[in-house]
């Protein structure tokens, strides 16, 4: 590759870096404005219309065609392939928020890094809800039954293993049995990463994202104790429910 090519080549990928940052900046700043609730709304908007400009003009441009609104190459892969395509992206999605949270961390130190984690998955956490909903067809107000079958569809449940069941009085239990994270912490003779703060946004704003009646319980979480078959657990409630 010449060198006029390879400095090309190099602005293609930071085009990606600075519309991912801008997109994500349009929904962060709607959620300051506007709130989550109308913020989503307006992504489902624009992210459906987003992906359909972006899919058409990038084939057009490369020469691809499109089958059923998706690229030739990506609906010609099968499932396994597919499946090991989103894990790949899944394990990226968690290296971004890794290397966010050691550059804040560099910077300003763990308690703010921690912070401005725990003010992402506020708003992360209601966008994969409302993305899930939208791609599997899922009501507003499915209750326990509706957030149960999410978990699986979440970014974490194509890398991390989970289990999720019912208790006897009807109550949602997640069990959280592998983390990347902690596992790596683990193998590098770590403690476990303190999460609690974080999980607790996250696991009580994706559940009110799903259905609002739903209340979120942490069981434990580090750096609280916890049996060694699982890192966290988190408790489900339906409000209102007998």
């Amino acid at each position: 590759m010449d060198e006029e090519s390879r400095q090309l080549a190099s602005a293609v990928i930071d085009a990606v870096r600075r519309m991912a940052v801008h997109y994500g900046l349009w929904f962060a700043n709607s959620v300051s404005r506007f709130g989550i609730d109308d913020a989503l709304a307006m992504e489902k908007e624009a992210g459906d219309l987003a992906s359909s400009i972006v899919i058409n003009r990038l084939c057009a441009t490369l020469g691809t065609a499109t089958e059923d609104g998706l690229p030739t190459p990506l609906a010609g892969m099968d499932a396994m392939q597919l499946q090991a395509l989103l894990s790949a992206l899944a394990v990226n999605w968690l290296a971004l928020d890794g290397v966010w949270f050691q550059a804040v961390e560099k910077r300003e130190g763990m308690a703010a890094a921690k912070d401005v984690n725990d003010a992402c998955w506020a708003h992360f956490a209601p966008l994969e809800a409302a993305r899930i909903k939208a791609l599997n067809g899922l009501p507003d107000a499915g209750g326990l039954a509706v957030l149960a079958a999410t978990f699986a569809h979440r970014l974490y449940g194509a890398i991390n293993e989970q289990r999720v069941f019912f208790e006897a009085d009807g109550s949602l239990v997640l069990e959280m049995t592998k983390c990347r994270v902690q596992a790596a912490r683990q193998r590098k003779g770590l403690a476990d990463y303190p999460c609690k703060s974080g999980g607790v946004v996250e696991y009580s704003s994706f559940a009110h994202a799903i259905d609002p009646r739903i209340r979120c319980e942490c069981i434990a979480c580090p750096p609280d104790a916890h049996p060694a078959e699982w890192f966290c657990a988190w408790r489900f409630t339906l409000e209102g429910a007998a």
